[in-house]
This record gives C-alpha cells, sequence and structure tokens, in this order.
C-alpha cells in the first residue's frame, strides 16, 4: 500500500511538471483603433480607468497576466475566463458589432454592474482592487445608459431589437 502511494505521488509530481510546459495562447492581439469601442462612443478617462482595472482583462484584446498565470492549471482557468469574457463582451471589437448587440451589450453591462454580477467573483478576490463601489457602479451605469440613449436616438427601433444577439 506505501509503495502504491509512493508511485501515485511521483506519477502526480511528474503529470504536474508535464503540464507546465502546455500553455494557452495568451490574450494580446493587435488592437485596431477604428474597432475599440472609444472610436463610436465616449469613454470619460473616469470610465475608462474603470473598465481598465476592472473590465479589460476580460472583455479587450490584451490581458496583464498576474505571476500565477505561469503555474498550471491556473492558466487554463484563467484561458476559459477570458474567451468566455471575450465571447460576451470585448471592448477593442464593440465598433464592429451590429447595432442591436452594441444596444443589448450596453443594456447588459448596466445591467450586470447593477446587480453586481460584474466584475465576477473569482476575479474581485485576488485582483481586490477590481470590485466597484456604489460610485463606481452608478458612472459605468450612466455611461451605458448614455450609450444606449445615443443609439435610440440615431437609429430605428427595429435595428436595435433585433432577438438571438446573444
Amino acid at each position: 500500500m506505501k509503495k502504491a502511494l509512493s508511485i501515485f505521488g511521483v506519477l502526480l509530481i511528474v503529470a504536474f511538471i508535464f503540464i507546465q510546459f502546455m500553455r494557452p495562447s495568451p490574450n494580446a492581439f493587435p488592437i485596431t483603433v477604428a474597432d475599440n469601442i472609444t472610436s463610436k462612443y465616449f469613454v470619460s478617462d473616469e470610465v475608462q480607468n474603470i473598465l481598465k482595472i476592472s473590465c479589460n482583462d476580460c472583455h479587450s484584446n490584451k490581458t496583464i497576466y498576474p505571476w500565477y498565470s505561469k503555474v498550471q492549471p491556473i492558466a487554463w482557468f484563467l484561458d476559459d475566463h477570458i474567451t468566455d469574457g471575450k465571447r460576451h463582451l470585448n471592448f477593442d471589437e464593440f465598433a464592429t458589432y451590429s447595432l442591436s448587440k452594441q444596444y443589448n451589450r450596453f443594456k447588459k453591462i448596466s445591467q450586470m454592474v447593477h446587480d453586481g454580477e460584474m466584475p465576477i467573483y473569482s476575479y474581485t478576490l485576488i485582483h481586490w482592487n477590481a470590485k466597484l463601489d456604489n460610485g463606481q457602479r452608478t458612472i459605468i451605469e450612466n455611461w451605458a445608459s448614455d450609450g444606449i440613449n445615443q443609439l435610440e436616438k440615431l437609429y430605428p427601433f427595429d435595428s436595435l431589437h433585433v432577438k438571438n444577439v446573444f
């Protein structure tokens, strides 16, 4: 029994070392200014700072990786979060979205920030400075509301309310 546990322990260590060489590609893609949300919507310095600290690691094409991202299986966990986050919302590609998708993303931003669903708990658990206080939540909600209002003023109702944009 002792020998079996020793072999299992050695195999576990070897497997842990082996997976350290299996790395996901980093989230560092070229950014096209014309595709960025700032090319179409006003984003104040205050909002940009909040987005940079609390959102961009998972919702842009450039993640700032912490030291622990170099350890597997943590890198896979982070990569999954980033991939999922960008699938839902990518500020660096926002201007390429259809009008209805932009409209619905602004609504979703406002709703999720208001409800405290964003940034996600697993992110703020380690990035404590990413937690939004009530004032920051209000700033993001108002900014998203301004985006919604801008779209509603410029485009017909039908172009903003298309089904299946999520």
